[in-house]
């Protein structure tokens, strides 16, 4: 069980895998073109597989963007644990896009953890581990990253053409590491919003590195949000989200 939701996203959540060292070296920090979503509030259905289990529940993505500043709230329940999941992403808005100042993840049975984005002394610093990374313009977390890419979108949508490629530098709870969001093309995915038309992602791990694969759907129609984000570990548990209802602020 706690397996499972610890993959769980908004946000969106992904283990990396490489050194800090390594992620240096690969760190594509681009400015982009961006438009931000409006704040809203996302309720989703969850459902998932551990160990051949079927598991349900509920989540929430509260968005919220304005006068310079973002807060990304991410939380998911189960039915018989309660909250599994608590995802917390703040910070500014800047020339990149999203600028993290906080990132803060608990997870089911887990310690709460903060990773630092110390904007002063351009580094980003990891609750679990001493070691620190430079910080040079355009990194996002875990929670933030899927909506640095709607941003990104919505700014220039006929660029997100089949096969076409966003990397974004990416902190977690312990390291930084690049994500790859690959275009698979625009589907139809069936949710409390009735039909909608979604570009589809898919972020596959590291070639060295088996990994979690995770797929991400974005919806042109409703400004881009996440309607919804499955996540699939080596051993075939699965973690789903899918839209529900979405009221806007």
């Amino acid at each position: 069980m706690s397996k499972i939701f610890n993959t769980a996203i908004a946000a969106m959540v992904l283990a990396a895998g490489m050194t800090p060292a390594q992620a240096q070296d690969d760190h594509p920090g681009i400015k982009r073109a961006f438009d931000l979503p409006p704040s809203a509030d996302l309720a989703y259905t969850i459902k998932a597989s551990n160990h051949g289990i079927a598991l349900s529940g509920t989540g929430t993505i509260g968005w919220q963007q304005g006068d310079g500043k973002y807060r990304l709230v991410t939380e998911a329940r189960s039915g018989i644990f309660g909250k599994v999941l608590d995802y917390r992403s703040e910070g500014a808005i800047d020339a990149y896009g999203l600028a993290p100042d906080t990132y803060y993840e608990k997870r089911f049975r887990k310690a709460a953890s903060t990773t630092t984005f110390r904007r002063d002394t351009k580094t980003i610093a990891f609750a679990d581990g001493d070691n620190t990374v430079a910080l040079k313009g355009g990194e996002q977390d875990r929670s933030s990253a899927p909506w640095q890419l709607a941003a990104i979108a919505r700014a220039a949508p006929d660029k997100f053409k089949p096969g076409s490629e966003w990397k974004f530098h990416v902190a977690g709870r312990r390291n930084a590491d690049t994500w790859t969001f690959k275009v698979v093309g625009t589907e139809t995915v069936h949710t409390g919003q009735g039909d909608v038309q979604a570009v589809h992602f898919s972020k596959a791990p590291p070639q060295r590195d088996k990994g979690q694969q995770v797929d991400l759907w974005l919806a042109p129609s409703l400004e881009w949000y996440p309607v919804r984000l499955v996540f699939t570990e080596e051993d075939g548990d699965s973690f789903e989200q899918l839209l529900d209802k979405v009221n806007k602020k």
